[in-house]
């Protein structure tokens, strides 16, 4: 028996034993040593002392937003291609009108700050974030060989461009599959496109 289960089965014979005479409490401490293994005396000193910690009031702000906002706000957070909270803030009163939920739900929703946002994905994010999924690594050879200098975007000619591959793996980084590799100049936003099969470096150049 967990602990978790086992203080839950605590707590409901403790009432039980409350509201008990005394041929009721006989039969309550027999099946509670027989289940738990715990001594007779310990069990009668366990029922008749009150344990403070089930009646204490959870610490902090009381909570506002219900579980159910909670769930359609990861849900529309996903929908969203998983937008930023300030963005997602601005695009609720937009949507939600269309968005299939109960009134009081999309109040909550409307009513959420960016901040309050971005504390109740927190913990949602950390499950599914997208760095688990990248496809690229870094390499600090690569770094030392190829000259890479950061730009603030004021070139005066062409030649000074910005690549990136997108991986179309269906969600998978298993196996082969199409990468699509894209080179933009940043003087003329001339774009280039290619579809290369793996991210070899023969099948790339």
């Amino acid at each position: 028996m967990s602990n978790d289960l086992k203080n839950e089965y605590i707590r409901i014979l403790w009432l039980r034993y409350q509201n008990s005479n005394r041929k009721q409490k006989v039969v309550i401490l027999n099946e509670f040593c027989a289940v738990s293994g715990f001594t007779r005396k310990y069990a009668i000193k366990l029922f008749n002392r009150v344990p403070e910690h089930w009646f204490k009031k959870r610490p902090g702000r009381k909570r506002i937003y219900s579980e159910q906002a909670i769930y359609h706000l990861r849900k529309l957070w996903l929908l969203s291609k998983q937008m930023n909270s300030k963005r997602l803030r601005d695009a609720l009163p937009d949507w939600l009108p269309q968005y299939l939920a109960p009134e009081s739900v999309k109040a909550e929703l409307t009513a959420m700050s960016p901040a309050t946002i971005d504390r109740y994905l927190a913990p949602f994010r950390a499950k599914i974030a997208r760095r688990r999924r990248s496809g690229t690594r870094k390499s600090k050879l690569l770094k030392s060989i190829i000259p890479i200098k950061p730009f603030d975007h004021n070139i005066n000619q062409p030649g000074h461009v910005e690549a990136d591959t997108v991986a179309h793996c269906g969600g998978s980084l298993a196996g082969d599959f199409i990468w699509s590799v894209t080179f933009t100049d940043i003087f003329s936003g001339w774009t280039e496109n290619r579809a290369v099969w793996g991210k070899g470096a023969v099948g790339v150049f």
